[in-house]
């Protein structure tokens, strides 16, 4: 087991320096995980870190699932296989760049509830879940002859709050559950005041200055274990931003004043992987700017598995104080398959029009109508004549307004102008908001971040009632493509490929402008070619098979183009 001796970690009384990196189970497909895994031992590392979100897990209230890509046993097994301890992260808070910080959306129908803390209401949710997650880890700790070193209590706490009786029962929950490994918190140097534990080890997140962090440590808890928990090596793109990068040396050296010093590390990421689905966070400082599908984040590893100049120059840093294997991985296989043809295509208000909407006074957000992901369709009569004033501030992330059929205006939470005038040129105009929930804020004072039309819309000077709303989420039905005639974006669009071996290959979406692209009914993630910097999405070769492959994608705001390419090198901007 690990324990602690004044400032050096022990493992079975020999002392014990973690070499660590970040692998989210949750952003790579199954089928790599091996391989992912190997390439860490390969570098010279001895554990695995990874998150464990809340909402992968419990997507809705009381329905849990541990399968395919959640299937959080079989991850760790298969590092056990490998040799490699496991640090497990199950927060309840991950941040991680994460749809809602890793919270079910479904927390957010209830009134008035304070998330992150001792509140009776939250931390209710947050023991049912964990009396169903906390058992399926206890078979794998140290203490049981598993891989799990070591278990964080919540995460960066010290950012969020100040709610240590809210720190200790969790801490408590784990201990009833029997976790008795040792237990950690993880926080920014000028944080670790309110998010540290008495019976928790203290350890630190950065990215630079290890000297000044470790410092600020050393005042703060005498004599403790030197651990960077999270050793930020590059960033995370938003869209509309830059690529990000960091040079391979300047990781390398900061890296070696860690390792040198006997500090124990873990690189976030190792490998990034992928915001797969909806699942990508947000950012809200002084705007709202939601994270791009790839996470590839300039890590050791790229998005798509394959080592980097940085994963070399660290090895190479490695090789001077411990052993390092001889092995070094190689780029994977990556195909080019072509063009393919979207050949049907459908409007979103056609398929609609097959659905019985939820009758409502006034709009509610997605989460009060149970839904936390994709697409809702809000629809009423304005029985008013003229240009109106409409406030656009209850709109949650980006709508696109119809006004009798015809688009009037595509508006964004950012936009400055919050009061818009729009035309209602009849008695009776029927009123489409077809709104997108493009990511919930996972972190900071807006984490509380509902979805859809969150109030009711004050047009014309007044409130409008009775609104017709359309759930679509195209993840939890089936889209079958039927006969219309509206012309309309947002718009389906479905085609076949034909391939005789899989292979890692990336969606090459020039030409398209905003949506989402799933491959054989799994969902690669979203795009937004005209905002950059992301322009093409990874396809893990196992999503693939031999033989005929189905392409749909959901295209919101308008395109000229009928197909797409897939390429065999990456546009990450």
């Amino acid at each position: 087991m690990l324990t602690t001796k004044g400032n050096q970690f022990y493992s079975n009384d020999e002392p014990f320096q973690i070499l660590s990196g970040s692998i989210h189970y949750f952003r790579v497909v199954p089928e790599y995980w091996e391989d992912r895994l190997l390439k860490l031992k390969q570098l010279g590392m001895n554990t695995v870190e990874t998150y464990i979100p809340w909402n992968v897990h419990e997507p809705k209230k009381g329905e849990f699932y541990f399968e395919g890509l959640a299937d959080l046993e079989r991850f760790i097994k298969k590092a056990e296989e490998l040799n490699l301890y496991v640090i497990l992260r199950p927060a309840p808070y991950i941040c991680a760049e994460w749809e809602f910080g890793g919270f079910p959306g479904w927390l957010l129908k209830e009134q008035g509830m304070a998330l992150r803390s001792s509140d009776p209401l939250f931390f209710e949710h947050l023991r049912s879940y964990f009396n169903v997650l906390l058992p399926k880890i206890v078979p794998h700790l140290t203490s049981n002859g598993g891989p799990v070193i070591a278990v964080q209590v919540e995460n960066e706490y010290g950012a969020y709050g100040n709610d240590l009786e809210y720190l200790n029962a969790s801490a408590q929950l784990f201990k009833e559950a029997g976790i008795n490994v040792l237990l950690f918190t993880s926080d920014g140097p000028e944080f670790i005041q309110h998010g540290s534990m008495k019976d928790a080890v203290t350890t630190l997140n950065f990215g630079s200055r290890s000297e000044e962090a470790f410092a600020a440590l050393e005042t703060f808890r005498p004599n403790s274990p030197k651990m960077c928990a999270e050793f930020w090596i590059g960033w995370f793109d938003h869209w509309g931003g830059k690529h990000h990068t960091r040079e391979a040396a300047d990781v390398a050296a900061e890296y070696e004043k860690m390792v040198s010093q006997g500090a124990s590390v873990n690189f976030y990421m190792f490998h990034g992987g992928t915001n797969f689905g909806y699942m990508n966070g947000a950012n809200h400082y002084e705007f709202y700017t939601p994270t791009i599908t790839s996470y590839d984040y300039d890590a050791l590893l790229t998005e798509w598995g394959d080592p980097t100049e940085k994963y070399r120059a660290v090895k190479q840093v490695l090789s001077k104080y411990t052993d390092v294997p001889n092995e070094n991985p190689v780029p994977s296989e990556k195909k080019h398959y072509g063009t393919v043809q979207l050949t049907q295509q459908m409007s979103v208000f056609d398929f609609l029009k097959q659905k019985t909407p939820v009758t409502l006074i006034a709009p509610k957000s997605m989460e009060e109508l149970d839904q936390n992901y994709g697409y809702i369709l809000y629809k009423t009569t304005i029985t008013k004549q003229g240009e109106l004033e409409m406030d656009i501030t209850p709109i949650r992330d980006r709508a696109f307004i119809y006004i009798n059929g015809k688009l009037e205006r595509t508006v964004y939470r950012n936009d400055a102008e919050k009061t818009i005038k729009l035309p209602f040129c009849e008695k009776e105009n029927i009123l489409e908001i077809f709104v997108e929930n493009m990511g919930r804020v996972n972190y900071g004072k807006h984490l509380k971040d509902k979805k859809g039309i969150i109030d009711n819309l004050w047009i014309g000077n007044q409130y409008w009632f009775h609104w017709d709303v359309y759930s679509l989420n195209p993840d939890e039905e089936a889209i079958s493509f039927i006969e219309g005639k509206d012309e309309r974006f947002p718009r389906y669009y479905k085609g076949e490929l034909s391939i005789e071996e899989p292979a890692d290959t990336f969606i090459d979406l020039e030409g398209w402008t905003k949506g989402n692209v799933w491959v054989n009914g799994f969902n690669l993630g979203r795009y937004w070619v005209a905002e950059g910097p992301q322009k093409s999405l990874y396809v893990p070769g196992p999503i693939l098979k031999k033989g005929t492959n189905e392409i749909l994608l959901i295209e919101l705001e308008g395109t000229n183009s009928h197909s797409i390419t897939l390429a065999n090198e990456p546009n990450l901007g």
